[in-house]
């Protein structure tokens, strides 16, 4: 009879602790280096984000015109650790609760990956927590899933300081690029025209990056008082082109500054319309792109055209106007849905690895031991390059234009 008794014991315990966790909650830690912003966020399963800690380099960069690498990694070595313990304890939990730690590996400033990817995997080791390891423009694509049902697939415009790429997205590791850029990126581009047009002498503008300092010079700007030229229009494809908008805009000022007799630190007088122009014919750009894209996806059978659908990420989704004019082109023009994440979550941050970590972590898709050594990889493409196809598709549209009753007033707010 005692015998019977332990086991009853005995499997009693198995199932209690078997049902303990097999209704915990998982929990993902992310943690974002790849640049020049330390972020660090807990999301669990349920979509709930449970804590953050960041600390942006923002004004460092501003000040010395542009990230440098090795002030980048010095800030991360200095402040990853409290961001880390900050998202945990916002979160109310112990690194121990944690189902895994997902961390961006890939692509970036090696410098700086190196940080973030090492404090994860000695986090790991000392917990013996599994990894994940996220890339970053992967992730920039999901974060719009934390906060909408997206049925795959469907199309991702992302575009930052750093990239412009038009991805079709299949799965959760399934992309496919269709469209990339050829020089420099769209918020490259936006803070070199700052810099010509000198907004930080500007004290309305001395602590805003260079894409957010037009953006907010623009308000209340005519978007058509400059004829910008459109770029790649011949071009049968889905890339991208910001470089002539640079070259566009030294000419006009040069001009506007000549006809003025503007002093060295002075700012033309133009300056807001020119902003908004700028704005209006970037919107231009990414529409036509956007549109061929969905056109070729239709053709090849690669997206129902019931099913349409554009999600904008990356930093340059932050821009009020470009975000109102992809809108308003894919809801009145193409029939298609429209999503972007939070202005907060479009910039690089901790809870777009999280979240990446944990749709992968639900799938079991690319998760590796805490034994693991992770490797940065700096330059790393972005799925499978499709874009030779896009191409030979060569699919002719219209010549692109913007509504002209889409204007730029409020913007700023």
């Amino acid at each position: 009879m005692r015998l019977a008794s332990l086991v009853r014991t005995f499997r009693s315990l198995q199932n209690i602790t078997y049902c303990r966790f097999a209704h915990s909650r998982k929990l993902v830690l992310g943690i974002e280096t790849s640049c020049d912003d330390t972020g660090a966020a807990v999301v669990d399963e349920n979509k709930v984000i449970l804590g953050e800690g960041c600390h942006s380099q923002m004004q460092i960069h501003l000040e010395n015109g542009g990230v440098i690498p090795y002030i980048a990694v010095h800030f991360h070595q200095e402040n990853i650790k409290s961001v880390v313990e900050s998202a945990l304890k916002n979160s109310n939990i112990n690194l121990q609760d944690l189902s895994a730690i997902a961390v961006t590996t890939k692509p970036g400033l090696r410098g700086s990956l190196e940080v973030g990817i090492e404090y994860a995997m000695q986090l790991a080791r000392n917990s013996q927590i599994p990894l994940i390891p996220v890339h970053h423009m992967e992730a920039h694509a999901l974060t719009a899933c934390l906060f909408n049902d997206i049925p795959f697939p469907f199309l991702c415009l992302l575009a930052s300081g750093g990239h412009c790429q038009l991805t079709l997205l299949k799965g959760i590791d399934e992309f496919y690029l269709l469209g990339d850029s050829q020089h420099n990126s769209p918020g490259e581009v936006l803070d070199k025209i700052a810099r010509r047009l000198k907004l930080l002498n500007l004290p309305e503008c001395y602590e805003m990056s260079g894409g957010k300092a037009i953006e907010h010079m623009a308000s209340g700007g005519d978007p058509t008082a400059f004829s910008v030229p459109l770029m790649l229009v011949r071009h049968r494809d889905c890339n991208f082109s910001f470089s002539g908008f640079s070259s566009f805009a030294t000419f006009t000022i040069e001009n506007e500054e000549e006809k003025y007799d503007i002093p060295a630190d002075g700012v033309i007088p133009s300056v807001r319309d020119l902003c908004a122009s700028l704005l209006h014919g970037y919107a231009v750009h990414m529409n036509h792109r956007i549109h061929r894209a969905f056109l070729f996806c239709e053709q090849k059978n690669l997206i129902p055209k019931d099913q349409r659908a554009l999600v904008f990420s990356g930093g340059v989704a932050c821009n009020t106007y470009l975000r109102k004019s992809l809108e308003h082109s894919c809801t009145t023009e193409l029939g298609a849905k429209f999503y972007v994440p939070p202005p907060k979550l479009c910039t690089d941050n901790g809870v777009m690895i999280a979240w990446n970590g944990m749709e992968r972590l639900k799938a079991n898709i690319g998760i590796v031991p805490w034994t693991e050594n992770l490797i940065p990889e700096p330059d790393c493409p972005l799925g499978i390059d499709i874009r030779d196809e896009v191409k030979k598709a060569s699919i002719k549209l219209k010549s692109p234009k913007l509504e002209k009753n889409l204007n730029l007033s409020g913007i700023s707010e």
